[in-house]
């Protein structure tokens, strides 16, 4: 008799959510990327709104989000997705959009449709994984790179007076009108794993009340970039990027906290 045979309903804890499909992840082991994955499908599972949610993933990390998840998905141009959205919800408007972006695209080349898109308002959830590097094309310097932090574009650290310093995204967006909720969030523990979770589900819920943008941003680790164990990149993560990124809610029900 199998293990799972002799499992009683009322003493399961978890179970796989049906919106992840069975193709192996490709993300790094140890990276936050498919946690996140599986917190965005329990939640569209959860609420019931399957059928009725549409994703939108760029390049970069993300791009393959659409072999993970079981939801109708498209893909957009590099820092794009923004406006892909924009124009998914306008045309359908009762649906549930939302884009799932990393810093290098996001914060980069799609800092324009980024900060648009937040300021109109539209009725969307932006799900905004920042790890502070470009995880997929080789690690070099991100616009969230942190002072003095090593990359392969950057080997000597970011030098601020030069280079600029990092942008804080969801501090930036929480100051324009169009968006509603603006959370940071991490993955790394099973503590913050259920307050990330809490979040896009308010996230979700926001599009559900048609109240514009919702934008939850997740300080992930990217260990193969930062050359660390995944342990280890988690403590750094911990030491240097939370002081500097604060996690927590910055923007809720229109009002800054």
């Amino acid at each position: 008799m199998d293990v799972l045979d002799i499992i009683q309903p009322e003493n399961q804890v978890f179970c796989k959510t049906k919106l992840m499909t069975d193709t192996t992840l490709s993300y790094c082991p140890g990276c936050g990327h498919g946690t996140a994955h599986n917190l965005v499908m329990e939640v569209v599972e959860e609420m019931g709104i399957t059928s009725d949610t549409i994703g939108v993933a760029p390049v970069g990390c993300s791009v393959l989000a659409y072999d993970f998840m079981n939801v109708d998905m498209t893909q957009a141009a590099h820092g794009r997705a923004p406006a892909v959205a924009t124009a998914i919800s306008r045309t359908w408007p009762n649906k549930y959009v939302f884009t799932y972006q990393g810093d290098g695209d996001l914060a980069a080349i799609g800092t324009a449709e980024t900060i648009h898109t937040c300021n109109r308002g539209e009725n969307i959830v932006i799900v905004f994984v920042n790890n502070g590097i470009y995880g997929m094309t080789g690690g070099q310097m991100a616009p969230t790179t942190l002072p003095n932090m090593k990359t392969s574009t950057s080997p000597y650290g970011r030098e601020v007076n030069s280079m600029g310093a990092p942008i804080k995204m969801t501090e930036l967006i929480s100051n324009l009108p169009g968006v509603y909720y603006a959370t940071r969030q991490s993955v790394h523990t099973h503590k913050n794993v259920r307050k990330a979770k809490k979040a896009i589900k308010t996230a979700f819920q926001n599009t559900r009340l048609k109240q514009g943008v919702s934008f939850v941003e997740i300080v992930s680790n990217c260990n193969s970039g930062w050359k660390m164990t995944p342990n280890e990149s988690n403590e750094w993560m911990e030491e240097n990027m939370f002081p500097y990124y604060p996690l927590g809610d910055i923007k809720v029900k229109g009002k800054l906290k």
